[in-house]
């Protein structure tokens, strides 16, 4: 089957991304080389369990050195949460940069404005493979109708629950948020040994669902202008919903208020929560958990029952570095990297969506743990505000301040909005 999927947040970053500038950062320009041979460096993200990741990548490394004889490749596993640090330093000092880097889709517009990344349109459109990309995937890569990469993998956050605790207890699968929220009390009340719903206070992307479902924004506008819409009527909905499973109830604020995504998903895999949000990427670490053969997964739920809470349509890219010396070289492992087979792979070892619509159609009739996923991106998707601003709230934890503020009982809703507000409402207006 071909998915039905359209990305909503990623068709309005791709229009917001096309009047978006993109001066250079000091010192970085074309090295103007293309050597054919010598070191190539890459940087990708460190998982959680990080060896079929790197089992995987091995091999693509060694058929490519296979191929191109006189040629190495170093990799470095990075952390996801200093990547803006290393990556802007890396813009900066274009002789210790690596030649190809792994990136969140949310960065895009940050690295482009920045003139961190290679133009590699006309290499992706001559790329056989590159017809079978989703569209919107590859809007994730596009600023302004040139492509500054390859799309990774997609990632979609769902609900993972424990079907023996359930049963224990005999309750039913939550249909609606409300029935989610009283179920994971329900499940603390009758299990003190459980986190009823895991929750983190640093984990923003579990955190928006509860948002988008109660009709909140985190800002408003288009073309690379934004203002903040997190302090709005609909959005406090939404914290409150969020911030409701922070406490002795559930989840008590001095252990959970710090936890952020990989946090949350390990207590669930070690068996210290009957449910979590959890992405498909999440899969491979709960199969290797205490929790295995004993869960599964559903959408998300919204507000509605039998509602789906739109989740955050992340996901991974490979790019080129402009500042490369080896930049065919560097394009055909980006290409290598991103291909259908390593996709393919990807997702056998760690649970990766492929971005190639046949490659996901084989994977998800292959194994039935892709179906919630897919049934939530179909349900429709969002994304962050595209400007490059983002990558200065999301590293300076913003969201997961206020949601902290909350939950310590620092501040009320109202209160840490606001802040939250004027700090987004800075960042986007420091961006231009």
């Amino acid at each position: 089957m071909n998915l039905p999927v359209r990305f909503v947040g990623l068709i309005a970053l791709a229009a917001a991304l096309a009047t978006a500038c993109a001066p250079q950062t000091s010192g970085n320009s074309p090295s103007g080389k293309d050597e054919k041979t010598g070191t190539l460096r890459v940087w990708l993200f460190q998982e959680v369990d990080n060896e079929p990741k790197r089992h995987v990548v091995d091999a693509v490394l060694a058929e490519f050195e296979k191929a191109h004889r006189g040629t190495d490749v170093t990799v470095e596993y990075i952390p996801v949460e200093t990547r803006a640090q290393r990556i802007k330093a890396a813009f900066n000092d274009p002789k210790s940069a690596p030649d190809v880097i792994e990136y969140g889709n949310t960065d895009t517009a940050g690295y482009v404005r920045d003139g961190g990344l290679a133009d590699v349109t006309r290499d992706f459109h001559a790329w056989n493979e590159s017809k079978d990309t989703d569209p919107t995937a590859r809007q994730s890569v596009t600023v302004d109708g040139k492509v500054y990469g390859a799309p990774y993998f997609v990632g979609i956050r769902a609900l993972y629950y424990r079907t023996d605790v359930l049963r224990e207890l005999g309750l039913a699968v939550p249909k609606s948020q409300a029935e989610l929220i009283s179920t994971a009390k329900k499940i603390r009340a009758a299990r003190s040994d459980l986190y009823g719903l895991v929750a983190g206070g640093a984990y923003t992307y579990g955190a928006m669902p509860f948002i988008w479902a109660n009709g909140g924004e985190l800002a408003t506008g288009k073309s690379g202008s934004y203002a903040s819409a997190i302090d709005g009527p609909a959005a406090a909905k939404g914290i409150k919903a969020y911030t409701s499973l922070f406490g002795d109830d559930n989840c008590p604020a001095a252990k959970c208020a710090g936890m952020n995504g990989n946090d949350t998903v390990t207590a669930f895999a070690s068996g210290k929560a009957a449910m979590a949000i959890g992405g498909n990427f999440s899969h491979a670490a709960v199969d290797a958990g205490k929790v295995k053969g004993k869960y599964a997964i559903v959408p998300l739920p919204g507000v509605k029952p039998g509602s789906v809470a739109p989740a955050f349509a992340g996901g991974n890219n490979i790019g080129v570095l402009k500042s490369t010396s080896h930049r065919t070289l560097a394009v055909d492992l980006m290409k290598r990297l991103a291909s259908k087979k390593t996709q393919a792979e990807l997702f056998d070892a760690m649970g990766f969506l492929p971005t190639f619509t046949d490659v996901r159609d084989q994977a998800a009739a292959r194994e039935p743990f892709v179906k919630p996923f897919v049934e939530t991106l179909a349900a429709g998707t969002r994304f962050v505000p595209a400007s490059p601003a983002w990558a200065q709230i999301d590293s300076s934890l913003v969201l997961p301040t206020m949601f902290q503020e909350i939950v310590s009982g620092k501040k009320g809703v109202t209160a840490a909005a606001e802040d939250a507000a004027k700090k987004m409402n800075d960042a986007f207006g420091s961006t231009g």
